[in-house]
């Protein structure tokens, strides 16, 4: 009689994990490479460290997620070497046509067994870090609420022939709450409570900052320049974390996705629009602080008179690639303040040209 092979008692070459809410599919690879355990777990932590804590050390690989840094922390704590998949940037997962767990747990598993730099894995930020930078993310959700429901008042009272006056958002339902016309004082009354109550709960987050600020001596140095407020000094330094891991300030752009993507093929060169990779949140607080930059209220500086420069050679994109070019020539510099810990002087490069000539 043939007997059996004992998969539980194999030594595993290679696990892949594919994360899901509820159950998980993993697959194990033997040192040949042939599947010896596919199983299902509860995505939950204790069930994560009774199976996973049951097989020897190894390594591990998981697509990045929602669940993919607590679920790092907790198979890295019982000894495991996990691989966070940049699955976006692996085709043979996310082009997959017969895509599902078990697949893409296998497909996992065989891409870490050959090398795992085909996984382009990524590094989660620490716990202190991401709380901090949840902060800043859910200040940012409540100001786009608040502005959706003043939006909202403005449309409907134009509708009946009232124009609120122009003021800033905190200041709105004390300007707006006599204008409203008498027919909308029932439907308005409640959006401007609602209003007034985000703009309480945004002071409170405010303050957060601003307290943040203070254990951040990088986001200090980043805030010197003028259009760089709080929020966006803490999202750049928190979202970077560690200076060096830029290797270069002018790869600064690039993390950030503010750099155009290109296409090249033999003689063919076929420019694109910026990559629009690493984090949208912080991308966007960078566009915005160019804005300001470019804007009437933006000092004469370096930035500025770049963007001007790109403003004023014509055509109907030309603001539009300015503030892009101003974004990221932004994040830039902030690196390089920061790395080196430097004062930041607006017309550096002015001043220079001016001794020279």
């Amino acid at each position: 009689m043939k007997k059996s092979i004992n998969t539980r008692a194999t030594t595993l070459s290679v696990i892949g994990l594919d994360l899901a809410d509820d159950k998980s599919d993993w697959v194990g690879l033997d040192e040949a490479g042939r599947i010896v355990r596919r199983e299902r777990v509860r995505t939950t932590e204790t069930e994560l460290r009774r199976v996973f804590g049951a097989v020897a050390a190894t390594k591990i690989a998981i697509e990045v997620g929602t669940h993919s840094a607590w679920v790092k922390r907790v198979l890295s704590s019982v000894g495991h070497d996990v691989v966070v998949a940049n699955a976006r940037r692996v085709a043979l997962i996310g082009s997959n046509k017969r895509k599902n767990n078990r697949v893409d747990a296998e497909l996992l598993a065989r891409l870490a067994r050959a090398d795992k730099q085909l996984l382009f894995p990524i590094e989660h930020r620490p716990l202190q870090t991401q709380a901090d930078l949840a902060v800043l993310r859910s200040r940012d959700l409540l100001v786009r609420c608040r502005t959706q429901l003043i939006n909202h008042v403005r449309g409907v009272c134009k509708s009946f022939g009232v124009r609120l006056p122009k003021c800033s958002a905190a200041a709105f339902v004390v300007r707006a709450s006599g204008r409203v016309p008498t027919e909308l004082h029932d439907a308005m009354a409640l959006i401007l409570d609602q209003v007034a109550e985000l703009t309480a709960r945004i002071r409170t987050f405010d303050k957060s900052v601003s307290s943040m600020m203070k254990r951040h001596a990088g986001a200090r140095i980043v805030a010197q320049i003028s259009g760089v407020g709080e929020l966006t000094a803490l999202a750049y330094v928190l979202t970077v974390e560690d200076p060096h891991r830029i290797a270069r300030s002018r790869s600064a752009g690039a993390y950030f996705g503010l750099v155009p993507g290109s296409n090249d093929s033999g003689e063919k060169h076929e420019p694109r629009r910026i990559t629009k990779e690493g984090d949208r949140f912080c991308r966007r607080l960078l566009v915005s602080a160019a804005q300001y930059i470019l804007g009437p209220f933006g000092i004469d500086s370096d930035l500025r008179r770049h963007g001007q420069a790109i403003a004023t050679r014509g055509g109907k994109n030309a603001k539009k690639r300015a503030v892009v070019a101003v974004a990221r020539k932004l994040a830039v510099l902030m690196h390089r303040l920061w790395i080196n810990n430097d004062h930041y002087v607006p017309l550096f490069n002015a001043a220079k040209m001016t001794a020279a000539a």
